[in-house]
């Protein structure tokens, strides 16, 4: 599994992320362009302590989810989103684009810490699982876009 914590990955998403536009259009899923933008900060802003959603730990998520998160194994079109992640207002493409742009910039700077605080809801990972576990959840949205 690839890692954001890699530069040539980061490097990759980027440019997967340049070349979409407002006028792109999901292959599944109800969110558009700059929705699945802000979406995709939400992980991102919870690693780097910078939002702290009202989720509960759960002992399912950990045994059952938690490895999902970071394994090889692509996730299922149209999973169900946390509620809590979930984005049904309208959001404006560059600005979600270039939030999004500067967190990934931002967490994959962090390559070098090792201790990290625990998932909200999966609870601890590893920096190794974390760096996957956040390259996962943006190349599944980019493939949404098909990109």
């Amino acid at each position: 599994m690839k890692s954001l914590f890699d530069e040539t990955v980061k490097n990759e998403i980027e440019d997967r992320i340049h070349k979409l536009s407002n006028n792109s259009v999901q292959a599944w899923g109800k969110m558009d362009i700059s929705q699945m933008f802000y979406h995709c900060q939400f992980p991102l802003k919870i690693a780097l302590k910078k939002e702290h959603p009202p989720m509960k730990p759960s002992l399912l998520a950990k045994l059952f989810f938690k490895k999902a998160m970071y394994n090889d194994k692509p996730w299922k079109k149209s999973l169900p989103t946390h509620p809590k992640l979930k984005v049904v207002d309208a959001k404006v493409f560059e600005e979600e684009k270039q939030t999004l742009l500067k967190l990934i910039n931002e967490f994959s700077e962090k390559r070098t810490i090792s201790e990290w605080d625990p998932h909200p809801m999966f609870g601890k990972f590893t920096k190794d699982q974390w760096g996957k576990m956040q390259y996962k959840h943006l190349d599944h949205h980019l493939q949404q876009f098909n990109i």
